[in-house]
């Protein structure tokens, strides 16, 4: 499990998409996520606005990763 530190409050899943490299851009992550292809805490997520907080974990592409 990689572990990846942000330092506000939370962040878009889109955005955290990007943030920890496992996309390149925001339209990539809106494929990904409309296709159902993320799993955030355990379920499958289709919200690009889903914020995520430290403890959260994103499932995608084989890679699990923690936002602490």
């Amino acid at each position: 499990m990689v572990e990846i530190e942000i330092n506000t409050e939370f962040i878009k899943l889109d955005a955290f998409l990007k943030w920890c490299g496992a996309v390149m851009t925001g339209a990539e992550a809106k494929m990904y996520i409309l296709n159902e292809e993320i799993i955030v805490n355990g379920e499958v997520c289709t919200q690009r606005g889903k914020k995520l907080r430290v403890g959260d974990t994103v499932e995608f592409n084989n890679e699990q990763y923690r936002i602490i």
